[in-house]
């Protein structure tokens, strides 16, 4: 996954003592496209008759971290899509639960983008969302 500016300067103001970054609870957000991944600039699935939510990706979702990288012990499961999301292309780790709103940490294109239809569940299975410092 790359980080966004957003993370990037947190954690080095965070390392270097000039403030302090306390991470809160993750959501997965569904992006159809992303125009800047160092801005966190996505466009996200829509939520206006799909059913579609951010999904919360609690710290007991994540393994251990151990060299460097931390992965998904449990699925992130999407709501059952009441009409198409279109074509997914990028998973959004962001601090908000709230459609379009928060800052964006993490973004993270799929290995080949995944068309969700109407009665489509997407699924992130456990293991296959990991988190890396390199």
């Amino acid at each position: 996954m790359s980080g966004t500016n957003y993370i990037e300067n947190a954690l080095l103001d965070h390392l270097v003592g000039n403030a302090t970054y306390t991470g809160g609870v993750i959501h997965c957000a569904l992006a159809t496209a992303v125009a800047d991944p160092e801005a966190g600039t996505f466009t996200e699935v829509s939520n206006s008759g799909t059913a579609y939510a951010r999904q919360q990706v609690p710290a007991s979702s994540f393994a251990s971290a151990s060299s460097g990288s931390v992965t998904t012990s449990a699925n992130i499961e999407f709501p059952v899509a009441t009409a198409g999301y279109g074509t997914v292309t990028h998973l959004v780790l962001t601090d908000s639960a709230s459609y379009g709103g928060g800052n964006v940490i993490l973004i993270q294109q799929l290995t080949a983008p995944k068309v969700v239809d109407t009665d489509d569940q997407f699924v992130v299975n456990s293991g296959n969302l990991t988190i890396s410092l390199d």
